[in-house]
């Protein structure tokens, strides 16, 4: 038997088929090869045709199949993974009314803040764990105030990963988890947030069936079937957002532990017991996948925007071929780059910052004594310095860090940067070898709840390397001390 797993980004769908019972990885593919397109209609929009993402899918699992080389008709299992907080609305028919707007969409930033302060911003850190912000609830807002006609349509909103299931299935349904990312679920009652539909003016009976986690959430029916090549009766069994998802592909389940991610962006994500925040407006706060009402398990998740872009400019505009040449640079210099700092907060604003849009700076650049291979060490250790940062904002809201797993992504193949976060914060990170979409498909098994089985299996079969904290540390702190100075002096 065989799971397969969705991951349903914003660039490509990937799509992974595992061996139901060892969770051996059997294929992985995406489609398109080029990244999907994005509508801006007007700035700071960000939109894409949710029948896209079902096409790509199709195709990525006819794929998948066929490189796989194995019986389809043995696929038991479905998981899906979804680009968070994005908005599809539906007819009765199951037809989206307009094209999704998605994560990247800001147009819903001004609601979302009046709400905050209309609703009270202790009223929603207490029950939201978040502000509103620029969320789905806000985006469904957006929608009944600036397309009435579409509104009037609507049958049911739902997440990304909610119409694929849709599509799959025929069923309309969602999670508590998908709907506290949309900033959509009431802690306090364990309920849907029907106090910010009521000041949203929103309809509740618009929102879907709420499902568990990992359940049956519905099986593939003829019309699914027939498009996608999967076998009529497979059951949808998980869904979740991409962060959540990456947690649980890592391993992630238990208070204390945390899953990194250093791409373009770099997102920390620290699961906690606690159910109180204090940063609202800095950090959100989202069900885990794990999160039951008698064992509340968040995600603390914090962005960073202007992460491994830097090193990718560099690595696009300088003298460097390719990441290897420029860490080999890099590792000629010392700790603290001669001096040299560099603040890598250059793609757009940055929550951690609240909000605060300070650029990419090159601080005491000496001219006589600086070469490419200190500015190279010098973006490392300050993306690097920028997670510590997050981290210690991240600490201060009541999360722990015990260990730190992630991806054998670019930044996390850095001795240098992986080094210098894990001297700093005086814990281990784990490197894994595995995708959220082969982690959707493992998940496909997950009904029967056994997550330490499930964690070992991620253990056996994808760990990669454990960097540990050096013992030397005074020149790391020394360098980090220097570079939040340079900070502070941009932040006034």
């Amino acid at each position: 038997m065989y799971y397969i797993g969705f991951d349903i980004g914003s660039s490509s769908v990937k799509v992974a088929i595992v061996h139901a019972q060892t969770g051996e990885k059997l294929a992985a593919v995406h489609e398109p090869q080029e990244e999907m397109a994005i509508t801006a209609l007007h700035s700071d929009w960000a939109e894409q045709d949710s029948d896209m993402w079902w096409q790509y899918t199709c195709m990525a699992t006819k794929r998948a199949i066929k490189e796989s080389n194995i019986d389809a008709t043995k696929i038991t299992g479905i998981g899906i993974s979804y680009q968070m907080h994005g908005l599809v609305v539906v007819d009765k028919q199951g037809k989206p009314l307009r094209d999704s707007i998605i994560w990247c969409d800001s147009r819903a930033v001004e609601i979302g803040n009046n709400a905050f302060d209309e609703i009270g911003n202790s009223t929603c850190a207490r029950k939201l764990l978040n502000a509103p912000g620029n969320f789905t609830a806000s985006k469904l807002k957006w929608v009944r105030d600036n397309e009435p006609d579409v509104y009037s349509k609507i049958h049911k909103y739902m997440l990304p990963g909610d119409y694929i299931a849709y599509k799959l299935t025929g069923v309309f349904n969602t999670t508590k988890n998908g709907l506290s990312e949309g900033i959509l679920w009431d802690y306090e009652s364990d309920t849907l947030a029907h106090f910010l539909l009521e000041h949203y003016g929103i309809d509740p009976s618009l929102t879907p069936d709420i499902v568990e986690n990992f359940t049956n959430q519905g099986s593939v029916n003829e019309k699914g079937a027939a498009q996608s090549g999967l076998p009529i009766g497979a059951t949808v069994n998980y869904r979740a957002g991409d962060q959540p998802n990456n947690a649980l592909s890592l391993n992630v389940f238990n208070h204390g532990e945390v899953a990194a991610t250093g791409g373009t962006s770099g997102v920390i994500y620290a699961v906690t017991n606690s159910l109180q925040s204090k940063e609202s407006s800095r950090i959100n706060n989202f069900a885990h996948v794990n999160y039951t009402k008698e064992n509340p398990i968040l995600g603390k998740l914090m962005c960073i925007n202007g992460s491994g872009i830097q090193y990718r400019w560099m690595k696009d505009n300088l003298a460097a071929n390719t990441y290897e040449e420029m860490n080999l640079k890099a590792e000629e210099v010392p700790v603290g780059s001669d001096g040299l700092v560099i603040i890598p907060f250059g793609n757009g604003a940055e929550r951690i910052l609240n909000n605060k849009n300070v650029g990419s700076h090159y601080c005491n650049l000496n001219f006589n004594k600086h070469s490419d291979g200190h500015m190279y060490r010098a973006a490392l250790e300050g993306i690097a310095f920028s997670f510590v940062y997050g981290m210690d904002i991240l600490k201060n809201d009541n999360a722990v860090i015990n260990v730190i797993r992630a991806g054998n992504d670019n930044l996390f193949r850095s001795e240098i940067f992986s080094n210098t976060v894990a001297t700093l914060i005086g814990h281990e990170i784990e490197i894994y070898n595995t995708t959220g979409s082969v982690g959707a498909a493992r998940a496909a098994g997950l009904t029967d709840g056994d997550f330490k089985k499930f964690g070992d299996n991620i253990t056996q079969n994808d760990h990669v390397m454990t960097y540990m904290p050096l013992n030397n540390k005074e020149p790391y702190l020394e360098a980090y001390t220097q570079w939040k100075k340079e900070l502070e002096n941009l932040l006034g």
